[in-house]
């Protein structure tokens, strides 16, 4: 969903409608934890939980080298600002070779060592479910790592799926209740820029990491650089096109993404789209 188009959001009625359900839904845990990632879906189910179960809510960052440090740090500020109970773990899906070989079900790895994670810390503090942020447009996605939800049904739950939440009605909700990240743009794990077949490394995901930083120091603010070997591929909106066509931004940016480790910088015409790296050829291979 483009932010703009948040004047089209559904009525006053129905967006109360909606979080009464959610609240209704999330009360009858009577205890939990969410995957608190810092992105929009996460913070809404993780500020309900703690509205609707108090000391029996607890939120949790999972920390990789797959996690963007800006991002870990974002994360943080926001869990304080919205005084959340809020702690940090460490997650070690690049030790995976079944992860680190990047298949195209590589998020169900990720997601399979967040659960194996997260269980026992559900355990030790009482907590009866894992939340995620999972929701209605996500279905139409490919999400492979809904199958390790799905894989432990009796532990993770999916409050704003079951609430009937579209990414549309959760950034409406959200700015309604002045969630500072309403319309913050969609985020994935850095490892989502690597092609699939190509390893995850350390190496890499650092590499992703400073190139993305350079550019949002820049201005731009929906962007992804896609890892293609020696080549940085830019994906960004139309005001980062814009930015980017400014002679020194485009100095600086091209400077920042080669000392980053690149040797060449593209910027895709397409612009950013969700889920770039499954229109390739490639990814159709890698999931056979």
């Amino acid at each position: 969903m483009a932010i703009q188009e948040i004047a089209a959001l559904p009525d006053a009625l129905a967006r109360q409608e909606a979080l009464q359900r959610l609240r209704r839904i999330v009360r009858d845990y009577e205890s939990a934890i969410t995957a608190f990632s810092g992105g929009v879906d996460s913070t809404l189910v993780a500020v309900v939980a703690q509205q609707e179960l108090g000391e029996r809510a607890l939120a949790v960052t999972a920390v990789s080298p797959s996690l963007a440090p800006s991002e870990r740090d974002e994360t943080r500020a926001l869990a304080t600002a919205l005084n959340l109970r809020h702690r940090f773990i460490e997650t070690r899906e690049l030790e995976d070779p079944r992860y680190a070989a990047n298949p195209r079900d590589r998020c169900y790895f990720c997601k399979t060592h967040l659960y194996d994670a997260l269980a026992p810390l559900a355990c030790e503090i009482g907590a009866r479910y894992v939340l995620n942020g999972f929701n209605l447009d996500d279905r139409g996605d490919w999400r492979p790592g809904a199958r390790a939800a799905a894989e432990r049904g009796d532990l993770v739950r999916s409050p704003l799926l079951d609430a009937g939440f579209d990414k549309t009605m959760i950034r409406a909700v959200a700015r309604d209740l002045g969630l500072p990240n309403w319309d913050k743009p969609a985020m994935a794990c850095l490892a989502s820029r690597i092609p699939y077949g190509t390893p995850v490394t350390v190496e890499t995901l650092d590499r992703i990491a400073h190139a993305e930083a350079v550019l949002r120091a820049l201005g731009l603010r929906q962007v992804r650089v896609r890892h293609h070997g020696e080549v940085a591929r830019i994906e960004t909106d139309t005001e980062g096109m814009a930015l980017l066509l400014r002679e020194d931004v485009r100095a600086r940016a091209v400077e920042g993404v080669r000392h980053a480790g690149y040797a060449f910088v593209a910027l895709d015409l397409a612009g950013y789209r969700r889920g770039s790296l499954n229109e390739t050829p490639a990814a159709e291979m890698a999931g056979h």
